[in-house]
């Protein structure tokens, strides 16, 4: 079983709570065992009392290479746990249907240096903001992957975009589903096609 580490943010975390998330969380990661396996989990309370829904879970699985994470809130905690577990067990699913199945049935054809991303691009809090104002900064480590891979790193996270180094070319590329269906990808113009 994986190693599920819980803390809380302006909430503390009783025995009973962590108890139930180590059943609900811990069954969501049995979909499949695969080492190695890590997950952090957030209890927390939204500072605004005017959300009804203030009590939030938030759940971070590293599984091998990538990364899933989830996010579920409720007026109650513990249905804010309940929810965030389903979420996780759909996504490692869709994890073992889009990487590990198919991996298992592809013949190898990448290079050996070509390596799936596992950086954690966390999602801005849900604050007001000024648009002309910095309010946060992350840095990344970008390692090579294909396309597909970006791809299918993003739909893990649940984000609209993903930065990524290409393998094929070993510049920094950014994928984004489209509003209107599939996905889009950015490139760099390189000098030499400028010419």
């Amino acid at each position: 079983m994986a190693d599920i580490k819980i803390s809380g943010r302006k909430v503390s975390v009783s025995d009973s709570m962590r108890e139930h998330v180590n059943e609900k969380v811990g069954d969501a990661l049995k979909v499949f065992d695969i080492k190695p396996m890590s997950c952090d989990v957030v209890l927390r309370v939204d500072k605004n009392p005017s959300n009804p829904d203030r009590k939030m879970c938030e759940v971070t699985v590293f599984v091998r290479d990538y990364v899933v994470r989830v996010e579920a809130s409720s007026s109650d905690m513990y249905a804010a746990i309940d929810e965030a577990a389903e979420k996780v067990t759909r996504q490692l699913r869709k994890y073992k249907t889009r990487v590990i199945d198919k991996k298992q049935r592809a013949v190898i054809s990448e290079p050996e240096h070509v390596k799936d991303l596992a950086d954690l691009i966390e999602p801005t809090p849900e604050e007001p903001e000024d648009d002309d104002v910095l309010v946060r900064e992350k840095y990344i480590d970008l390692k090579p992957m294909t396309e597909e891979q970006a791809l299918v790193q993003t739909d893990l996270l649940g984000h609209d975009f993903y930065v990524f180094e290409n393998a094929a070319t070993g510049l920094v590329n950014v994928i984004y589903h489209r509003h209107n269906g599939g996905y889009g990808i950015i490139k760099p113009r390189l000098e030499s096609e400028d010419a």
